[in-house]
């Protein structure tokens, strides 16, 4: 039997993969912050031949993140795939309880302290990958080395693309720290999907919806290429895909002095 952990499991892509490993009779556990989502989830896995759990934990809070590895770590002996989803824009800069930027510690250090934080159980799995949807191929953006948690000039877009452009480079960092592993990491940027959320204030999220409405995939379509690559894995640790098109990496996003810096950073932060 796999096991599966998927972060942001309840809504969108992350949804259809944790449906999609239920369905091959797998221990899947979902984390996400909406309880309502939460336990509609698990009505419709109760369908199915795998063995579904929630776990309801806000992803903006460093202990938060610490309690669902260790909960992860009660229900699973071993896991086989890890899928980093969750993700939302902030229009306005948010501060977390623990003084950080919003989508710094969503976009990229909630991914890192549950990427790190679950290697042992990865490295029990029979073929264990880390699969991290994000931006991966995008180029434009830098991470904002001067000023991480966007203290002065906060911009979604900026914020997004800084958040991005780091969690590219957390793919590059893990697998540096974890040279001898057997975990792969998965960089992946989806189409244009219909995520099921819209955080957006009006009327950014009207614009949004209708923006969606005419042009993003349904999530069970745009999860077809990552499950692909994860149901049959290329020999590659670093796996790096954008729309389903294999991406290089020497792209200087993925420049291995600029993810060890960042590591250190990051060590230092928390």
């Amino acid at each position: 039997m796999k096991n599966v952990v998927v972060a942001g499991g309840t809504t969108g892509m992350g949804r259809e993969i944790a449906l999609h490993y239920l369905r091959r009779g797998a221990r899947v556990t979902v984390i996400g912050s909406t309880p309502s989502r939460g336990e509609l989830f698990l009505r419709e896995a109760d369908a199915l031949d795998g063995e579904a759990a929630y776990l309801q934990a806000d992803l903006l809070s460093i202990a938060e993140n610490h309690r669902v590895i260790k909960e992860v770590s009660a229900r699973h002996e071993a896991l086989d795939a890890l899928v980093l989803t969750a993700m939302l824009p902030f229009v306005k800069r948010r501060e977390t309880v623990d003084g950080l930027e919003g989508t710094f510690m969503l976009y990229y250090l909630s991914r890192f302290i549950l990427s790190y934080g679950l290697t042992d159980l990865l490295e029990r799995g029979e073929t264990p990958i880390i699969t991290n949807l994000g931006a991966t191929g995008i180029t434009k953006g830098a991470v904002n080395w001067d000023d991480l948690q966007f203290t002065k000039g906060y911009g979604t877009v900026r914020a997004t693309m800084s958040g991005g452009r780091a969690n590219d480079l957390l793919a590059v960092h893990y697998l540096q720290n974890h040279p001898d592993g057997r975990t792969k990491y998965f960089g992946v940027q989806p189409p244009y999907t219909k995520s099921g959320t819209n955080h957006l204030p009006q009327p950014l999220r009207t614009a949004a919806r209708v923006s969606a409405a005419l042009f993003a995939k349904p999530p069970a379509e745009s999860v077809q290429d990552t499950l692909a690559v994860m149901d049959d894995q290329p020999d590659e640790r670093l796996i790096l895909r954008a729309v389903g098109v294999p991406v290089d990496p020497a792209l200087k996003t993925f420049d291995p002095g600029d993810a060890k810096r960042l590591y250190e950073l990051t060590a230092d932060l928390i």
